[in-house]
């Protein structure tokens, strides 16, 4: 799949830049670019591309501005290129794939592009699967009706609400919402709660199978925290982010796995 793309900078230097720099991806097309704001919003409306690199300080309508504009349709891919860390939160709320500080490094262009292409095939599955439906509504109703009926069942009966952890010669029932945050150390986990914490013989791949990612999501390789003990966000240097939990502690988010923040920062 070509992805469709278009720069938006109102350096003109910096677009040739950025156009060198993903001359060797070669599933990448550059459709269009621009050196404001209003002809942005133009370009994308005319060419629909699937991607937009997009510069936040610029005369006029700024980056942000930009992604306002184009809410009237269905938005492309936003990657957000800048020369400033203190716009990484509004970026992450306007949903952004990512946030690249100037000058662009190959191999952080590299993790972007990776992380794009995942994104849309998430989207072309899920536009197949609602093609699908329509189509299976139109000439088997009955069927279709049953699917959407085991839609709408309660995906958290799947999850565990205890999770018993065998630690220091006792067994503790654990209550899944009072976890804070769990870390990898191995084969083992460091569970932390309110007032404890607790090691647990396990895997981090086989404990989020038993966790619900609408509540528990990985933030670092070695890291998964549960969002509701999330009281605050603190942007880091070069678009990461430090989040500040309930009881104080604070957590990187690496960098790829940033796009989790947008999930709660409203």
């Amino acid at each position: 799949m070509t992805i469709r793309a278009i720069i938006v900078d109102d350096e003109p230097l910096a677009i040739q830049g950025l156009q060198l720099r993903l001359e060797p991806h070669d599933d990448l097309e550059i459709v269009d670019t621009c050196t404001n704001g209003r002809e942005a919003i133009r370009s994308v409306k005319t060419h629909k591309p699937d991607l937009v690199f997009l510069d936040i300080q610029m005369p006029g309508f700024d980056g942000f501005s930009v992604v306002q504009g184009l809410m009237d349709i269905e938005p492309p891919l936003f990657v957000f290129v800048t020369a400033y860390s203190d716009h990484a939160i509004r970026a992450f709320e306007a949903q952004a794939v990512d946030y690249l500080m100037k000058p662009v490094e190959d191999d952080r262009l590299a993790d972007t592009l990776a992380r794009v292409r995942e994104r849309l095939a998430e989207k072309n599955s899920s536009e197949e699967i609602t093609r699908l439906k329509e189509v299976l509504s139109e000439v088997a109703p009955d069927a279709a009706e049953e699917i959407a009926a085991e839609g709408e069942a309660p995906a958290a009966s799947r999850y565990e609400k205890l999770i018993n952890v065998k630690d220091r010669g006792q067994i503790f029932r654990v209550d899944v919402e009072s976890i804070e945050r769990i870390d990898a150390a191995g084969d083992y986990m460091c569970i932390y709660t309110g007032d404890n914490t607790l090691i647990l013989r396990e895997t981090m791949k086989d404990l989020e199978k038993r966790l619900d990612p609408r509540t528990f999501q990985r933030v670092h390789r070695s890291t998964i925290v549960n969002l509701d003990q999330v009281r605050q966000v603190k942007p880091h240097t070069n678009g990461e982010c430090f989040l500040v939990l309930e009881s104080g502690a604070q957590v990187k988010v690496s960098r790829s796995y940033r796009d989790v923040v947008a999930r709660f920062v409203h």
